[in-house]
C-alpha cells in the first residue's frame, strides 16, 4: 500500500468519526427529550459507488495532479484547481463517466492557514513560487495568470495548517501601486534645485 493511500484511508477514517460523533451527540439529545433539528439532515440512503454513473475513484491532490487509490496519476486541469483553491492533502473524488469526462469534487479539504508572502518567478524555468515564513512553495501560472500577478506581489496563499508542503494554493494578490508622483522628499530636492538655479542666475 501506497503512502498516499494510506493517507487517503486516514482521511476517510476522520470524516466517518466526525460524523459518527455528531450523529451520537444528537441522538443523546433526542435521548433526553431535547429538539434537535433534523431538517437539514438527509434522510435519502447513502449511494455506492456502483450505483453512481461512471468509475469512481478517489485520491489525494499533490499540489498539481490527483494520486488515486488505485495508485495511479490523474491529471486535473490547472484552472479548476485554482478556481477551487485546492490545497495539497485534499481528498478528491474523481468520477469517469462513460465518454471519458473526469469530472471532480473536492470531498475532503485538509485543515488549511493563510500566510503571507512574496512572489517571486524562475528566470530559468518561468515557473512562480511564493517566498513565506522562510519557505519557497510552488503555486500554479494558472492562478498567478488570472490575478495578473507580477514578481514582487504580496500573495496571500493557502498550506496545510498541520504539515509542510511543496505547493500552496492562491488566495489573492495584493499589488502595489506606483502611480509615477514622487514622494514628499524627492519633491522637496527639486524644489530646492529650482530656487539655487534661480538664485544663481539672478547672481549672473
Amino acid at each position: 500500500m501506497s503512502k498516499n493511500q494510506v493517507v487517503l484511508l486516514k482521511q476517510m477514517i476522520d470524516r466517518a468519526q466526525k460524523q459518527i460523533e455528531t450523529a451520537t451527540k444528537m441522538m443523546q439529545k433526542i435521548e433526553k427529550g431535547d429538539d434537535v433539528d433534523i431538517s437539514s439532515l438527509s434522510t435519502r440512503a447513502p449511494r455506492n459507488d456502483s450505483q453512481e454513473e461512471g468509475e469512481i475513484v478517489e485520491g489525494i491532490f499533490d499540489g498539481v495532479n490527483m494520486i488515486g487509490n488505485d495508485a495511479k496519476q490523474y491529471t486535473i486541469p490547472a484552472n479548476y484547481a485554482s478556481k477551487s483553491k485546492l490545497v495539497e492533502g485534499d481528498v478528491l473524488k474523481l468520477t469517469i463517466l462513460d465518454d471519458g469526462s473526469f469530472l471532480y469534487k473536492q470531498i475532503g479539504p485538509i485543515e488549511r492557514k493563510r500566510v503571507r508572502g512574496t512572489l517571486m518567478q524562475d528566470d530559468d524555468t518561468g515557473e512562480y513560487s511564493v517566498m513565506a515564513q522562510g519557505n519557497a512553495y510552488k503555486v500554479l501560472s494558472a492562478s498567478i495568470t488570472y490575478f495578473k500577478g507580477e514578481v514582487g506581489d504580496e500573495v496571500i496563499i493557502l498550506i496545510p495548517s498541520d504539515k509542510q508542503s511543496q505547493w500552496a494554493a492562491v488566495e489573492n494578490i495584493i499589488k502595489s501601486l506606483d502611480d509615477g508622483t514622487p514622494d514628499d522628499e524627492d519633491s522637496a530636492d527639486e524644489v530646492s534645485q529650482d530656487a539655487l538655479d534661480k538664485a544663481t542666475s539672478d547672481l549672473l
